[in-house]
């Protein structure tokens, strides 16, 4: 029995947006970074400046880099920055930390979202 080229189409579509995008693009989220650049860095020679440095964000503790003051909010936060907690996060700082200093309204895009996660797990340090 042949396959119907229609339904295997209709299939395709129908995934497609289920797992097309969720890894996100890391070229597209450099581009989106350039938002976060003016307080944060990453890479290899990454220091803190108006923010914390998020080289190696993912599975780093929040509040936790020695060259940055924290906020006592984001120092008692008390979590590992899981992508799912920079998810919500990057959408709504204020709501995941309350009291942080982060002078940011959030991403209302969840595209431009998972590609600056993608962007980041590009970036990290050994």
């Amino acid at each position: 029995m042949r396959p119907n080229p229609c339904l295997t189409l209709a299939f395709a579509i129908a995934i497609i947006p289920m797992t097309g995008h969720a890894a996100g693009d890391a070229v597209a989220g450099r581009a989106a970074f350039a938002k976060c650049a003016s307080c944060h860095a990453v890479g290899p020679s990454a220091r803190a400046g108006f923010g914390p440095q998020l080289s190696n964000v993912i599975g780093r503790k929040a509040g936790s880099t020695a060259d940055f003051k924290y906020s006592p909010a984001m120092a008692g936060a008390g979590f590992v920055w899981t992508e799912d907690k920079l998810r919500a996060f990057l959408k709504a700082p204020s709501e995941v930390v309350p009291g942080n200093k982060m002078r940011f309204w959030g991403i209302g895009s969840d595209r431009q979202i998972d590609d600056i996660l993608a962007y980041l797990r590009s970036v990290r340090q050994p």
